[in-house]
């Protein structure tokens, strides 16, 4: 696999990395596992890493990290190092998919970039993907590259945080096909309905959620 070669990665279990890169729509065609729980690995890997690289790196308090741990983590950063690497270029998606754009479905493509690095921590450890965070991503992030986005949820969060609130984010529909769901949240503040996201993915549709959520309370209405 020519990523593996390009990122300097020597696998010791090729299988791995390929169902990193195996999309339900192909694993579905294919009746074979989807990267969906490699995702759910990884997301847990990345967290820790960037955790680690903010304490170290940094003198903020933790609510700070928090915030930037948030930006560094969300759908569109992970977008944003996940094509910046070309991981989406080898993507495996099924047919409907691929005439839909799959390739570069945002959702999709941050999907992998969890993925991906769940499938370096069970072939070669923590330590590997340590280095992986260091080489490919420590350099994007000080560069500043991952910038043009807001984290809606983490701006809600302190907005709620200040006047003791609680907030929830619900999923009350789910629809589509295995390959092409479309998530509709609803951002819950004191046990009332202050917003609403419908998006391809539920991180999305919460961050759509919390959006709205911040335009009412701009009007005063939160």
């Amino acid at each position: 696999m020519k990523i593996l070669e390009k990122l300097g990665i020597k696998p010791n279990n090729i299988s791995f990395y390929e169902t990193a890169f195996s999309h339900s729509s192909y694993a579905n065609e294919q009746a074979i596992e989807s990267y969906e729980r490699l995702e759910f690995l990884g997301d847990a890997v990345l967290e820790l890493l960037m955790s680690d690289y903010l304490y170290n790196k940094s003198h903020e308090a933790e609510g700070e990290m928090t915030k930037l741990r948030s930006h560094y983590v969300c759908e569109t950063a992970l977008y944003e190092f996940s094509t910046r690497l070309g991981l989406n270029e080898y993507l495996k998606l099924g047919k409907g998919e691929i005439e839909s754009g799959g390739k570069y479905r945002k959702a999709i493509v941050a999907d992998i970039f969890e993925s991906f690095l769940g499938a370096i921590y069970l072939d070669l450890g923590i330590e590997h993907c340590k280095k992986f965070f260091d080489k490919h991503m420590v350099p994007i992030i000080e560069d500043g590259l991952i910038t043009s986005f807001e984290d809606y949820k983490s701006l809600l969060q302190e907005s709620v945080q200040t006047d003791k609130k609680s907030l929830e984010y619900v999923v009350t529909r789910e629809t589509g096909p295995a390959h092409d769901k479309e998530f509709t949240i609803e951002v819950v503040i004191d046990g009332i309905v202050y917003g609403k996201g419908i998006a391809h993915s539920k991180k999305a549709a919460e961050q759509a959620a919390a959006k709205a959520a911040l335009e009412k309370a701009q009007k005063g209405r939160l």
